[in-house]
């Protein structure tokens, strides 16, 4: 497989001796409300997404792959801590800029395990873990040794100041208002705002170009978590991608997606690491369906970004490492609370004293065995005690106990999306199979057929109380509220504020 630009590597090529033996490279690579039909590799049929298809040609292809919640702040934190966002307290909704919580300092994040191992840590792109009192729950605060980009989404500005090519021209969408412009962070300190669009992918490439060369020169481990803004809404792009693609302002931020993954690539390449790197790249929830044509694509899959059917936390996932995964593609379940105890695994670190609720995915991805996970936990954006799980997947199976729509999953024709689709409780649950049917169209529980399933609902009905009897749910971090004082702002004694909040 070949990565451009080649001339990258005349650049790079003393670097490439040095090689190391022991713990490999990890980087991690997280989209933004992309679909499971986004991806060319996924079926999508003017997508041009040649890097990723690339990866899912030489890597594992994974079809049944959840995210822990279909909605930002709480799916990120997941991923981090291997924990379902209710035990870290990131719950019910997502964090603003003036949030006064956020991810608590006391969780152990997959960086802060890694450099155990003696890794050096970076993350890039779209934190949105919270900000607090000083910067307080940054990601340098997190386990990472270095830090470029934005504490929160990118919509959360005013969205007159998110401008696209050519020069001047305002982006199609809505944004927050009343809140400070948007600001970029280069680990505590706000280096820009509000933050320059087209050339802000490029100045996240760079950085993890940088990075990578860096830590491979100094013959250690690294670990890039690079969490794009990509294909969140209102879309953006730099100059060299706006108005290239087949699929509008949305196919033209994913193929910056797509480039941006192809340039990092190239320099593990050139770099002479790529046999020692281990590269996962999935999303965080599925697509803002309200958005149509601009919000992303679910493919086969029902309602989309909020929701928890399949569409809003069914993602694409690829695992790629040359030698030592097998191409290939796998139907069996895993989710990005997996990741923790697979990269811990690895890299020979222990696993952390606390509850996790992951799997080591060591045998599925370098044996093509079986998967340790046999069943998914759906909650809501906003989960309840009481009512628990909304839906339990129990091997190919998936029971609704609850369902409700989302503002977020408006747009397509199906009305159990939208959000007039009010918390229904359903006794007995909505029952599907989902390796015959992954739209959730047919209920196995109607008809003489729902006789044939008796034992299996009351062995889901088993594992969802039996899970449920030790979920703790940590206080909300969410639900202490916001201090617009918490605003980052580069300028703390302008005024007034926020319109002041500028720096270049």
């Amino acid at each position: 497989m070949t990565f451009l630009p080649a001339t990258l590597g005349l650049l790079l090529a003393p670097l490439a001796l040095c090689v190391r033996s022991g713990p490999p490279n990890i980087l991690l690579i997280f989209a933004d409300d992309l679909g499971y039909g986004d991806l060319g590799c996924y079926g999508h049929p003017t997508s041009l997404t040649p890097t990723l298809d690339k990866l899912a040609r030489g890597g594992l292809r994974f079809t049944d792959f959840y995210s822990s919640c279909p909605a930002c702040s709480p799916s990120r934190a997941a991923l981090l801590t291997g924990r379902y966002q209710m035990r870290s307290g990131v719950y019910p909704s997502v964090f603003d800029p003036g949030s006064i919580g956020g991810l608590p300092l006391t969780e152990i994040t997959i960086a802060e395990l890694l450099k155990t191992r003696g890794y050096v840590t970076a993350m890039v792109g779209k934190w949105h873990l919270g900000l607090g009192a000083n910067g307080t729950f940054l990601p340098i605060h997190q386990g990472f040794d270095e830090f470029l980009g934005v504490p929160y989404s990118h919509d959360q500005g005013p969205c007159q100041n998110l401008t696209c090519f050519p020069p001047d021209t305002k982006c199609f969408g809505t944004c927050d208002q009343d809140v400070v412009l948007l600001p970029v962070f280069l680990n505590g300190e706000i280096i820009e705002q509000p933050v320059d669009f087209p050339g802000l992918v490029p100045r996240y490439n760079a950085f993890s170009k940088n990075f990578i060369a860096n830590a491979v020169k100094q013959k250690q481990p690294f670990f890039l978590y690079y969490a794009s803004h990509h294909t969140h809404y209102p879309q953006f792009a730099s100059k060299e991608y706006t108005g290239k693609s087949l699929r509008g302002p949305f196919g033209d931020a994913l193929m910056e997606f797509d480039g941006s993954i192809g340039g990092i690539m190239a320099t593990i390449q050139d770099l002479g690491v790529a046999n020692d790197t281990l590269v996962f790249f999935t999303s965080d929830n599925g697509p803002e369906t309200m958005r149509k044509s601009r919000g992303g694509n679910s493919g086969l899959l029902k309602c989309g970004k909020a929701t928890t059917y399949e569409g809003g936390v069914r993602e694409p996932a690829i695992a790629y490492w040359p030698g030592r995964i097998k191409p290939g593609l796998t139907h069996e379940l895993a989710s990005t609370l997996d990741i923790l105890p697979t990269l811990c695994a690895l890299a020979g670190v222990p696993l952390p004293n606390v509850t996790l609720d992951g799997y080591d995915m060591s045998e599925q991805l370098f044996k093509g065995g079986k998967s340790k996970r046999n069943t998914m936990f759906y909650y809501p954006v906003s989960p309840d005690e009481v009512l628990g799980a909304y839906a339990v997947r129990y091997g190919k199976y998936k029971a609704h106990f609850f369902t409700k729509g989302a503002m977020n999953s408006e747009g397509p024709p199906d009305q159990d999306c939208y959000r007039t689709a009010n918390l229904t409780a359903h006794d007995p649950p909505l029952l599907y199979d989902l390796d015959a049917d992954p739209s959730e169209n047919y209920n196995l529980l109607v008809g003489s057929q729902r006789h044939d399933y008796v034992h299996l609902l009351k062995e889901i009905w088993l594992e969802k109380a039996r899970f449920e009897a030790q979920m703790d749910f940590a206080e909300s971090q969410y639900n202490k509220g916001r201090d617009p004082k918490l605003e980052p702002c580069c300028n703390s004694d302008c005024s007034p504020k926020p319109s002041c909040c500028r720096c270049l």
